[in-house]
């Protein structure tokens, strides 16, 4: 039968064992990096968005996620209507603004 399977030979001694909180090191730092390059800057970029959305009023000129350019007519609680051209209106989720334009900006669009 040792033809198929080779005869397994024990070994004189292991090899020294290490700390074992070292090899935690390397995935907590991977953590740690992940979190300050990844995860804090999107939620930073998300309190902004909330802050941008909360702030809107009517005359605002924005610009939505789907580049729609125009100026808000309407705000309800979570929708707003824009206007994006003389007597053309369209409904948008207020979500949706990405951008705020300074005032006068859109005609020069």
């Amino acid at each position: 039968m040792s033809f198929f399977i080779s005869d397994a030979m024990a070994q004189a001694e292991g090899a020294p064992a290490g700390d074992p909180l070292l090899g935690l090191l390397f995935p907590v730092g991977l953590i740690v990096i992940l979190y300050f390059l990844m995860i804090r800057p999107q939620i930073k970029r998300q309190k902004e968005h909330k802050k941008l959305v909360e702030g809107l009023s009517k005359g605002d000129e924005v610009v939505t996620m789907g580049g729609v350019a125009g100026r808000i007519v309407e705000l309800g609680e979570n929708f707003a209507q824009l206007e994006v051209a003389d007597n053309v209106r369209i409904k948008i989720r207020r979500s949706a603004v990405e951008v705020l334009l300074p005032k006068g900006q859109l005609k020069e669009l």
